[in-house]
């Protein structure tokens, strides 16, 4: 049976794909190996975790949840999925900053590719690691703290630089949210776009370009009924409009726990009620956010026929080497397309062109065209990490100029 990717859309390549149970198989493989991949979760939607050599996917390894209490720290084996490591967290009265969309996704494999959730505090959730361990390309163990010579350059890494078995990530005192929905917000209002993010501790807007509505994620009650001209929604919402809303998390400003609100759809849910689909989603200085909206409402009707919905979220800054977030606060905005490659193409294409004057930088585990830039910082770490290009592939000898 062919190995794919959630999507179904990329089916891997590998000569063999191992699921170690404990970290000494995993050390073995990786000594023996000549390429060799590592795969979380499987929810990119490119070739980024392809290889034709050997693919470890670490499910089948000892769950590792270990809280430090006193540092507000834990350590997670990287298999292990947000929605796992959420609850266990939640258990012992601590957070995480942020989540993504989805909590299925497993930790690794986020935090290699830069995946984030949103809000103008927050930032992507690799920014949360103060530590990580890797088995290097001899099959031995290597931990990289906060501060190390290297660190901001392991942390989101493509898989370029070993198969990273545990992370350690920041906590924060557990809280409650509350999720709203607000619809009919006009392109007339981005004259007001930082307001409208600034309103919950998560915000996202989805819209096709001509509808567009509002997801509020707040500490506080919210009263305005005629805030930026919106209504509210009064039964719960998908993202998709007219989609049935049973796989989302609870809306109508109910109180809840923080990582049953900060997803869009609940872990006990399938993650998507589109059906098939393709993702691809560019990030753009926070400066240029409106001037870059507006172009792309003005080419909304053509995009629409390939065109599920987009979300646009602000994601603050960090340092971390190859993060689409380093050095910048951030506005991404995302396309879930058909799953038609043909009507995709085109319009991926006038999305590029359209944001091209505005520094894009894309999201790792998405479509894109257009070979971003490599930090030259990065391209060193690799040399000096992984000289015989033993985790490299396709993707990241592409992305380092080779």
């Amino acid at each position: 049976m062919t190995l794919t990717n959630w999507a179904g859309n990329t089916a891997f390549r590998a000569r063999a794909v191992h699921h170690p149970v404990s970290l000494d198989e995993l050390r073995g493989l990786v000594a023996a190996g000549d390429r060799i991949r590592a795969l979380g979760s499987g929810h990119s939607f490119n070739d980024v975790a392809d290889t034709t050599g050997d693919l470890v996917v670490l499910d089948r390894m000892p769950e590792t949840i270990e809280i430090d209490s006193a540092a507000r720290r834990v350590r997670v084996g990287a298999g292990t999925t947000y929605a796992r490591l959420a609850e266990a967290v939640h258990a012992a009265g601590f957070a995480l900053e942020n989540m993504a969309s989805l909590p299925h996704i497993s930790v690794g494999g986020s935090v290699a590719t830069g995946t984030h959730g949103s809000g103008d505090a927050n930032r992507c959730l690799a920014a949360a690691v103060s530590g990580l361990e890797l088995v290097t390309a001899d099959g031995s163990v290597s931990s990289l703290s906060r501060g190390d010579d290297g660190f901001a350059g392991a942390v989101v890494s493509l898989g370029a630089l070993g198969v990273v078995t545990a992370l350690t990530l920041d906590l924060v005192p557990a809280f409650e949210l509350r999720q709203y929905v607000r619809e009919g917000l006009t392109p007339d209002a981005l004259d007001g776009f930082d307001d409208i993010m600034a309103n919950g501790y998560s915000v996202s807007l989805f819209t096709d370009w001509r509808d567009t509505r509002v997801w509020l994620k707040r500490r506080e009650e919210f009263t305005d009924d005629f805030w930026h001209g919106t209504r509210p929604a009064t039964a719960p919402q998908h993202p998709l409009a007219g989609m049935p809303a049973g796989a989302c998390t609870t809306q109508l400003g109910v109180p809840g726990p923080w990582h049953e609100r900060l997803p869009h759809f609940r872990a006990d849910a399938p993650p998507s009620g589109a059906g098939d689909e393709l993702q691809s989603e560019f990030l753009l200085p926070r400066a240029h956010a409106v001037a870059a909206l507006r172009e792309l409402y003005a080419v909304g009707d053509r995009l629409r026929p390939a065109l599920h919905v987009s979300e646009v979220r602000t994601i603050a800054a960090d340092d971390l080497w190859l993060s689409p977030f380093r050095d910048r606060d951030s506005v991404g905005v995302h396309f879930t397309w058909i799953r038609d490659v043909a009507a995709v193409l085109p319009a991926l294409d006038l999305v590029e062109q359209t944001l091209a004057p505005f520094d894009p930088r894309p999201h790792w585990g998405k479509l894109f065209t257009r070979r971003p830039d490599c930090p030259g910082d990065f391209r060193e770490l690799v040399r000096r990490m992984d000289p015989a290009g033993k985790f490299a592939n396709d993707f990241v000898r592409l992305l380092l100029g080779e």
